[in-house]
């Protein structure tokens, strides 16, 4: 437990610091609202980009996944699979990045719904889909890991196949 006297010394902290950080995120709010004709073209290019770092690693993932538990299936069709994916996250990405842009065309109408949506859209749907996608794979937990060495899961046997057809 803390004693009194640090709690008050990280309160006071806190609240010192608190102050100046929330004037320059008003000042740089009011800056970027005042010039979100010129920033519009920024923020709709870090969305691109945004969407296609998380939609191409969900991807890139799924296509490890799809190697490991259908390897025969997965390269018959890797290259059909590799293509569909990244026209996938191409367009996703590309997509967040427009409607952001049209988002933001006018600053009188923000918090814009729109944007909000996409944004939200756009930070969702890496996450929807992983997780969607390693409950179908029977794998545990959100955050796609790989095993260490020699610890992969291996399908448990059937019940009494260990002992049907053997004596020792």
């Amino acid at each position: 437990m803390l004693s009194s006297r640090r709690l008050r010394e990280i309160v006071l902290l806190t609240l010192g610091v608190i102050t100046p950080v929330g004037i320059l995120a008003v000042n740089a709010s009011a800056f970027v609202m005042v010039h979100l004709t010129q920033f519009r073209i920024g923020i709709a290019g870090c969305a691109l980009v945004s969407g296609l770092v998380l939609n191409g690693l969900t991807a890139w993932w799924l296509l490890r996944l799809a190697n490991r538990t259908a390897p025969p299936l997965y390269r018959e069709y890797r290259w059909y699979a590799i293509g569909v994916a990244t026209l996938i996250v191409l367009l996703t990405a590309a997509g967040g990045g427009y409607l952001t842009y049209l988002g933001l065309r006018d600053p009188k109408r923000l918090p814009d719904v729109l944007s909000v949506f996409v944004a939200s859209f756009m930070i969702l749907l890496p996450f929807a889909v992983t997780i969607a996608a390693r409950r179908m794979a029977g794998l545990g937990g959100i955050i796609p890991v790989d095993e260490p060495a020699g610890k992969e899961r291996s399908p448990s046997p059937k019940r009494g196949a260990s002992s049907l057809g053997r004596r020792t």
